[in-house]
């Protein structure tokens, strides 16, 4: 399926973000054109593509780092990029983020970790933030942990605080930046398996950018994949539906891992 166009079809509930008629790029070069998705409350919707693709540039813009060149991103009935920066903040401040490396502070305990985000943000009394820190710790299994350094834990362990981090101000939308890699297959499975459980009991929406297929087949309910050379989004759906019934050479190259043509 070639198309510039993603529909949702989920069924997981309303749209809660939208991206319509995205051109986005660097310095007033677009590496992207006419992308339109939306994303529907409480799913685990997959951004993919190959290096260089563009989908960590479509992360910057939904997460407010990165003005688009034309287009909306939608939160509701809210353009990001249209309100004043007091509007936006406010907007943002109901999203979370992880990034690739889970940004923790080193010299911080886990503990420490989750609680900067409410200490910063909120006006609740200390024993309030340290309870609220230990429930997002204890939700993704480290409850154990919250005197140890990030230094002293796994990347996996690390990624699970970040994503522990991330949700301290109980976001509505969680953005995750490559959330398994430079992680074994094991330990990125078991992060697959944090994420599914999130999203089924707490909630949460997730936004996850990745390539790694493993993830992508256990972790996500929908996904756009994004193409280079089209310059915009060439399939989207259920990823094992794509890997299994597309007719886009392009997207079963990708799902199946095989090799582009040399010369391609």
């Amino acid at each position: 399926m070639a198309t510039g166009t993603a529909t949702a079809a989920s069924g997981k509930g309303e749209p809660i973000i939208r991206v319509v008629d995205l051109d986005t790029g660097y310095d007033g070069n677009a590496i992207l054109t006419g992308v339109n998705f939306e994303v529907r409350r409480g799913e685990v919707f997959g951004v993919l593509g190959g290096s260089g693709s563009g989908k960590s540039t479509i992360l910057k813009n939904m997460i407010g780092l990165l003005e688009p060149i034309r287009g909306q991103i939608l939160f509701g009935e809210d353009d990001i990029w249209a309100t004043d920066p007091e509007a936006r903040e406010r907007i943002l401040s109901r999203f979370g983020v992880m990034y690739q490396s889970g940004a923790l502070f080193g010299s911080m305990t886990l503990l420490e970790n989750v609680r900067l985000p409410l200490e910063t943000a909120t006006t609740l009394p200390d024993e309030a933030i340290d309870l609220i820190a230990r429930m997002k710790l204890e939700l993704v299994g480290l409850e154990a942990f919250t005197g140890h350094l990030p230094a002293e834990l796994s990347g996996g362990m690390q990624k699970r605080a970040g994503i522990a981090r991330a949700m301290a101000l109980d976001p509505e939308i969680l953005f995750l930046d490559e959330p398994s890699s430079g992680l074994d297959p094991i330990t990125a499975a078991s992060l697959d398996a944090t994420i599914r459980r999130l999203a089924e009991t707490v909630g949460v929406t997730f936004v996850i950018v990745t390539h790694d297929l493993a993830s992508i087949y256990t972790a996500t309910d929908r996904v756009i994949l994004i193409e280079r050379r089209a310059k915009g989004i060439i399939a989207e759906g259920d990823p094992r539906k794509l890997r299994d019934e597309s007719d886009d050479s392009r997207v079963r190259a990708f799902f199946r891992r095989e090799p582009e043509p040399v010369g391609a």
